[in-house]
């Protein structure tokens, strides 16, 4: 009987294992950057092309590798870092496991171009699909430049899977703003389709959140600071009126490293316990210096998640250094019952003094003279002998009141009616009634409708915006004060890609004075002060399903503003706008189901009715 195990070929066990550390442009350039950062580089740079799908370049000027060291470089298991099993718990690097570069270079055309201080000339290397094609000295600066094109050019199966340009020039972005806000002591720049994106030059960590995330940062940030045995927190929380529906600005880095972990972020939600509702994420940059021997980094390919040796008493130091820098810097409420705010001096009375009231007394005042004038404020007083008409002597008439137009409007065809016209109750309105404020209920001849009111109002409004998307030109209202939208790069990136789509909404966007955009129009449907509201939800919305193909852009932006612009259960709705919601919601096209598939209503007979009260009887 023949052997059915084998050893695979070594280029088909890269292919597989690249799939652990390489599954997108952005796993490239993390791992990539990460080398950058451990060659000792002042000053790297990040050119992507398409999101990273046709290139991804990583220039610096490290230490850089000799002939040998750069071809061993690219096989697995390959590294300067560690020796034995022992070090990897006394790690002070970003990569140490020696797979980043043999799994790039399994999946993609790669390029290196590396030199040391001490050498003449540099060493040129190419790779495709983990083969060697060329290798020579040429000349080139000190450092090294990693070149990666065509990811998944052998693999056409898992190249399929890769989102648009632009989703995963988002994840591009997101990685390097991990790497940035980690080594504020290096210049970085970034670079998309030859056009810089970011230039970082070297700041403290306050400043290098403030070009990262934009000019009005600075404002938002209170300082955390906190030392104990098990280890130090530092970093910066954002003030509470700050907290977004999406989670973009919430960075966790252990020893410069940057981990995911959900329970030190339950820590900050636990921290800001009462001060952000709940469907509110507040933002944090938290940075944790531990012994390297009380973490276990080695759990996952990607080194994002860790594991802490006492990751309970981390989770409550946490948690007390958040409450006590929103209390230290007075931004959480505080009560003082010693302490009567009505005896509180204003501060710009502060250093006065008291002052004696003048009294002043008109010894020729006589109440009984018509024609007496008041020295303080020369006033007549007007003759008895007038009627009060003579006030109004001279003034002009009230206009007529303009007949308004008849207006005739006529709608689109609609369906027949889900319910015959003699199906209602004859009383109209007056058989409308809530019931918790959640649902309506109408009386039909049949029995009782009952109909969900936020649901009905989402297939309203969704009908209707989907209207407004098949005009040329939607309605829009000019906002009187337009409203800055101070965005991350990230989330100006997002609402760029989806603009032409609420720009046939009704949306207008401009720039003020300082070149930071602002919203100046609206579709007539949405009110001004919800604006900036509702597309916050729909950056977030693509933040937290990017990528999704099942759905148009423009269909995702009418569900997500339907959802945001719909009244709630708990809604108190008088007899008007209940009925005014009935008569809307059967003139639309689908009135069984809400844009997300859920039932809007339903009926209940007099014979249902009938068969539950008899089986209790």
């Amino acid at each position: 009987m023949a052997n059915r195990i084998h050893l695979l070929p070594d280029h088909v066990a890269n292919q597989i294992a690249a799939g652990e550390v390489v599954q997108r442009p952005a796993s490239v350039v993390k791992e990539l950057l990460e080398n950058a950062i451990d060659s000792g580089a002042s000053k790297i740079e990040l050119f992507v092309r398409d999101g990273g799908k046709a290139l991804v370049q990583v220039v610096d000027n490290g230490c850089g590798m000799g002939p040998e060291d750069a071809q061993l470089s690219f096989k697995r298991h390959a590294t300067s870092k560690i020796t034995k099993a022992e070090d990897l718990f006394n790690l002070h690097t970003k990569g140490f496991r020696g797979e980043a570069l043999a799994s790039i270079a399994a999946i993609a055309q790669v390029e290196l171009l590396t030199r040391t201080e001490d050498a003449e000339l540099g060493t040129h290397i190419r790779i495709s699909g983990d083969i060697a094609q060329e290798a020579e000295a040429v000349v080139t600066p000190i450092g090294t430049s990693i070149l990666v094109k065509n990811l998944f050019f052998n693999i056409p199966a898992r190249r399929n899977f890769l989102k648009s340009p632009h989703v995963e020039y988002r994840h591009v972005l997101d990685e390097f703003h991990r790497v940035v806000l980690a080594h504020s002591t290096i210049l970085f720049r970034l670079i998309h389709n030859d056009s810089e994106v970011m230039h970082l030059p070297v700041a403290n960590l306050r400043q290098r959140i403030d070009q990262v995330f934009g000019n009005r940062m600075l404002d938002r940030l209170v300082p955390v600071e906190e030392s104990t045995q098990l280890g130090s927190i530092s970093g910066f929380i954002c003030k509470p009126e700050f907290a977004k529906k999406s989670r973009g600005e919430q960075y966790f880095f252990v020893n410069d490293r940057f981990v995911k972990s959900p329970y030190l972020h339950h820590a900050v939600l636990a921290g800001f316990e009462g001060l952000v509702k709940s469907e509110m994420y507040p933002g944090y940059f938290i940075y944790f210096q531990v012994p390297p021997e009380s973490i276990d980094i080695n759990i996952h390919p990607t080194k994002t998640e860790v594991k802490f040796e006492d990751e309970q008493s981390l989770y409550a130091i946490l948690r007390s250094a958040v409450k006590h820098s929103l209390g230290q810097f007075n931004i959480a409420p505080v009560l003082d019952f010693d302490s009567d705010p009505g005896l509180d001096t204003p501060y710009g009375y502060k250093d006065r003094s008291a002052k004696i009231p003048a009294v002043s007394v008109d010894r020729d005042f006589n109440p009984f003279a018509s024609d007496y004038v008041s020295p303080s404020n020369s006033y007549t007083k007007p003759s008895s002998s007038g009627s009060w008409q003579a006030l109004y002597e001279g003034l002009p008439s009230a206009p007529e009141q303009a007949q308004e137009p008849e207006w005739i409007i006529e709608s689109d065809a609609t369906q027949e009616q889900l319910f015959p016209e003699s199906d209602f109750e004859s009383d109209g309105a007056a058989g409308l009634f809530q019931i918790g404020r959640k649902f309506i209920v109408t009386r039909i001849k049949s029995g009782i409708l009952l109909v969900h009111q936020q649901r009905a109002h989402q297939r309203v409004l969704y009908e209707k915006l989907l209207k407004i998307l098949g005009q040329k030109t939607p309605e829009t209202q000019t906002l009187l004060f337009p409203v800055t939208l101070s965005y991350t790069t990230e989330e100006q990136h997002i609402l760029s890609s989806v603009q032409e789509e609420l720009a046939g909404l009704g949306f207008v966007f401009g720039m003020d004075s300082n070149g930071l955009p602002e919203l100046t129009g609206l579709p007539g449907l949405i009110p001004p002060a919800a604006g900036k509201e509702l597309l916050d939800g729909i950056i977030a919305d693509w933040q937290h399903h990017e990528g999704s193909g099942d759905l148009s852009q423009a269909d995702r932006i009418a569900k997500n503003l339907c959802r945001g612009m719909a009244i709630k259960s708990g809604t108190v709705l008088d007899c008007t706008s209940q009925q005014a919601l009935i008569h809307d919601l059967f003139a639309c096209k689908e009135p069984d189901l809400s844009p997300f598939n859920q039932p809007i209503h339903t009926r209940l007979t007099l014979d249902e009715m009938d068969k539950k009260l008899n089986t209790y009887g």
